[in-house]
């Protein structure tokens, strides 16, 4: 028995190597990948060199550039506008929508509500004064039309400070606009080790390099090892020069429904973008292609009349009409912009909407779109819309 269990024990230790598993003799005789390449000096490499391995430090540096971070970065060619742009011609009211008001002839009359034109309740109702009378029958504001407003002695002076940027040549990859407070992380993911690094305010402008969906989050990159939160945060504007069809002239603007936000495209280059507010469901903006066909220096608005989405504002200033009552225009009464609130317009701050009126004409072009797919495109299901 001993003799059989040691010639069994002479015959496994003189097996040859090929009757080893093909997978151990591969690994055995198969030298490591790159072993004894030269390693390339530090740099960027979009092709595969023939004399060098592109790794380690090279490999960081070629896919920042593949994503257009070439280091040092290139900056934004911006600037913001003008801020006189934003200031407004008028002295404007808000009134208590659950009690709407009047415009009568005289104090007295406009103490017994009387004799005069009637705004009802509703959901916006705004107007414009000139003067506030403090008397001892109460606080009333002369209109430059020469009536008199009851008031609770209160003025509305929120405006939105929300600054575009003028460009002075076409980004080449996208950027953003921060529309609320951020944190930037070195990875896409809310993990504990991955603690913010620093934070970005409202109204920064970043460069946005990709754009990646994750587990139902939107994350921009905004540098190397540099991801911010792109849902409701931060809006994205991406550069398209190619003229929507239709267009004539080379002057359109871009509104991008998705992201809220503007471009302005001027004989093929970006000369200005800036975030906001556009129709809420079911109000939407109808996307397609239409020409600004009507310009205003102020326009009063009023709809929904007899109802509690009734609403009246007078003296919308910079006013541009490209489809039916849909409009571009400064919105006075708006403190945040990147989101869906309004009838149907294109919402602006002012001085948005003073930039692009002094830059438009009648004739150019507004293009509407949602890259999402989101909004309908069905005419049928739109009617004048505005505000």
């Amino acid at each position: 028995m001993k003799r059989i269990f040691y010639l069994f024990i002479l015959l496994v230790t003189i097996l040859p190597l090929n009757t080893l598993p093909q997978s151990v003799a591969r690994a055995a005789e198969t030298p490591e990948e790159n072993s004894g390449a030269v390693l390339c000096t530090p740099g960027v490499y979009l092709q595969t060199p023939d004399d060098c391995v592109p790794l380690g430090p090279s490999q960081y540096l070629t896919n920042n550039a593949r994503l257009g971070m070439e280091l040092p970065l290139r900056p934004l060619l911006i600037s913001h506008p003008d801020p006189a742009l934003s200031d407004l011609p008028y002295k404007y009211y808000w009134v208590d929508p659950k009690l709407g008001t009047g415009f009568y002839p005289t104090i007295d009359a406009a103490r017994g509500k009387a004799g005069g034109q009637i705004i009802p309740p509703g959901n916006f109702i705004f107007t414009t004064y000139d003067q506030r009378l403090d008397t001892d029958k109460g606080t009333y504001f002369l209109r430059s039309d020469g009536t008199y407003m009851p008031g609770n002695g209160s003025t509305y002076g929120k405006v939105s400070p929300f600054p575009g940027v003028e460009v002075h040549g076409t980004p080449r990859n996208a950027f953003g606009f921060v529309i609320q407070p951020t944190d930037v992380r070195r990875e896409p993911n809310f993990l504990p080790y991955n603690a913010p690094i620093r934070q970005l305010n409202p109204y920064d402008v970043v460069q946005v390099y990709s754009v990646q969906r994750i587990e139902g989050f939107v994350w921009c990159l905004i540098g190397p090892d540099e991801w911010v939160l792109g849902n409701n945060r931060v809006v994205v504007v991406t550069p398209n020069t190619t003229p929507p069809d239709g267009v004539t002239n080379q002057r359109w603007i871009d509104i991008n429904l998705a992201e809220q936000t503007l471009a302005v495209y001027d004989n093929g280059q970006m000369v200005y973008a800036t975030v906001i507010a556009t129709g809420e469901k079911p109000l939407y903006t109808r996307p397609g292609l239409f020409p600004i066909y009507k310009k205003l220096e102020t326009e009063t608005m009023q709809g929904g009349g007899g109802t509690s989405e009734y609403y009246y504002l007078e003296k919308v200033p910079w006013t541009m009409y490209f489809d039916k009552a849909r409009a571009l225009h400064g919105a006075y009464w708006r403190a945040k912009f990147g989101y869906t609130q309004s009838h149907g317009c294109v919402n602006l701050s002012p001085g948005d909407a003073h930039w692009l009126f002094n830059w438009a004409k009648e004739g150019d072009w507004v293009y509407v779109h949602d890259p999402s797919g989101q909004t309908p495109t069905d005419p049928a299901l739109y009617g004048d819309g505005g505000a």
